[in-house]
This record gives structure tokens, C-alpha cells and sequence, in this order.
């Protein structure tokens, strides 16, 4: 699965500004981010406001993603959530034509045992027509996949192959990155500790901030990939405000503000989400001009 090695990029869903979905915006990120550089893209993860959209939604912007990226790089699907049996019924009728993996979330709001997120995800293993991530995001879910479960789950199910880790937790990640099957990708699913993560073993990450700059965090991951950490940590540096801007009033409202700024997309979420305030859209702007200037 070397594909998913370097910058995935969690895809925002663009909205019009009566809250439909808007295609043209969404078309112009896809090819954005893809002539950045980037190595493979996620479709309707978190970032994507995956759960504010219907299934037929959901679908069409599967498809459409897949009809404009044309083959050009790998995509992955996230269908994940806290009904277990509502999640088999959506990987069964998912379309796969041109996607390479599923990227599932850990069962949210139940609060599972280790046993019941094992259980949940050898359901999936066992019903998924695609390869699949495991997506620990405790911050979200409200539980955490331990580092044991993760392994037992790389070793029991050949066609689980990664982690997209956002714990913030480095003794998980050690524990993982020690352990795991040699060919289980650990990547990183927050931005802020992608170069860290890759010098214990992580392959590379699954970014917000890459939908703004694709080229600068694209760049810097692959310098990492080569083992020239000294390098890398110029261009990481470089990100540490910017990304902190990205998350400070939550995401994907920072990202989308950062899009406009650009004549990307537009930044209008749908509720519970709203814009961020005036004083933190200035701060972006600024310095999303900073670093693209």
C-alpha cells in the first residue's frame, strides 16, 4: 500500500451559500490540491462534514470526486459511525469505481469497550470491499482505540492495513510503531505532529492545512520520507501558526476561510458549524497571504 505513503489531503466539502452542496468549488479543491502535489486524497472524512450529509448526497459526492480526479490519484472513502450495522449496509453499497480504500472512525458517542471496537471492526473487515483504515480520533469519538487493538487488529485482518492516528498520545504511537506488522502504515492525523510522528516510523499524514497549501506540506513530508529530518523541520516550522489558526475555533471552519482567501471555494458550513469570528478570519487571512505570497 506504498500509494498511501506522504500528504493525503481530508478533503472540506464545499458548500453554496443556501448550504448545497457546491460542485464548482468542490472541482476546483480536487484539482487545487492535486497540481499541489499531493499523493492521494480522502473523500467525506471528518473534515468533509461527512455526517451533516445525506446518503444520496454522500454518493454523489463520491462519484463526483472520482469522475473529476480521473484516475489521478488513489482515493479513499470515509464510511464510518456508531452503528455497526448501518455501516455494513453503506460499505455494501458503496461504489467503488475509482477508489482504492475505506478510511473508518471508530465508533463515536457509544463509548465501546476495546472488545466492542474490535468486534466493529472485524464486522467491517469481514463486509468491506475495499482495504480499510482504521481512524483513532478520540477527541471526537469520545473513546480510543488502544495501541494493543490496533495491533490485534493488524495481525487478525490482512486486509486492515493502516492507522490514521490523531490521538496526540506519543506512548500509543511508540507502542504501535514498535509492534505493529511490518507493512501496517501508522499515519498521522493531525498536521501539527506529522514530522514527529514520521521520525518514530510514521509514512505520512492526513492533512486539513494541505487543502490551503498543498505544495508546502506535500514538499515537507516527502523531505521527511528521505530521512532528512533537518530539512523537514524548516517547512514545519514554517506551518506551526498557520495550522494553529487552522483548528483555534475548530474545523473545517478555519480551512474554508483560508479557501476563500484564495477563491478556492467558499467558506459557508452547515450547522451545528458556523464561519469563524471576524478577529480570527483576520489572522488567518494574514497570514495565509504570509505564506503563500
Amino acid at each position: 500500500m506504498n500509494k498511501f505513503y506522504g500528504t493525503g489531503i481530508a478533503l472540506v466539502t464545499p458548500f453554496q451559500a443556501d448550504g448545497q452542496v457546491d460542485y464548482d468549488g468542490l472541482k476546483n479543491l480536487i484539482n487545487y490540491v492535486i497540481d499541489g502535489g499531493v499523493e492521494y486524497l480522502v473523500v467525506l472524512g471528518t473534515t468533509g462534514e461527512s455526517v451533516t450529509l445525506t446518503s444520496e448526497e454522500k454518493k454523489k459526492v463520491w462519484a463526483f470526486t472520482a469522475e473529476v480526479n480521473h484516475g489521478r490519484l488513489p482515493l479513499v472513502a470515509g464510511i464510518g459511525g456508531n452503528n455497526t450495522a448501518e455501516v455494513i449496509e453503506e460499505l455494501k453499497q458503496f461504489n467503488t469505481n475509482g477508489y482504492s480504500a475505506i478510511l473508518s472512525a471508530s465508533p463515536n458517542y457509544n463509548k465501546p469497550t476495546q472488545e466492542g471496537i474490535y468486534q466493529h471492526y472485524k464486522a467491517i473487515a469481514q463486509n468491506s470491499p475495499l482495504p480499510v483504515m482504521l481512524y483513532n480520533v478520540p477527541g471526537r469519538t469520545g473513546s480510543n482505540i488502544s495501541a494493543d487493538t490496533t495491533i490485534r487488529l493488524a495481525n487478525d485482518f490482512k486486509n486492515i492495513f493502516g492507522i490514521k492516528e490523531a490521538s496526540g498520545n506519543f506512548e500509543q504511537f511508540n507502542h504501535i510503531a514498535r509492534d505493529k506488522p511490518e507493512d501496517f502504515l501508522l499515519i498521522s492525523g493531525d498536521d501539527a505532529v506529522a514530522l514527529p510522528m514520521m521520525a518514530i516510523g510514521g509514512v505520512g499524514v492526513i492533512s486539513v492545512i494541505g487543502n490551503v497549501l498543498p505544495r508546502q506540506l506535500s514538499d515537507m513530508i516527502r523531505i521527511a520520507l528521505k530521512g532528512d529530518f533537518k530539512s523537514a523541520q524548516k517547512g514545519h516550522y514554517n506551518l506551526v501558526e498557520f495550522t494553529r489558526l487552522m483548528f483555534v475555533e475548530g474545523n473545517p471552519a478555519g480551512v474554508k476561510t483560508a479557501l476563500k482567501q484564495l477563491g478556492v471555494c467558499g467558506d459557508t458550513l452547515r450547522l451545528p458549524l458556523v464561519q469563524v469570528s471576524d478577529n480570527t478570519a483576520q489572522q488567518i487571512i494574514k497570514e495565509t497571504q504570509k505564506i503563500t505570497a
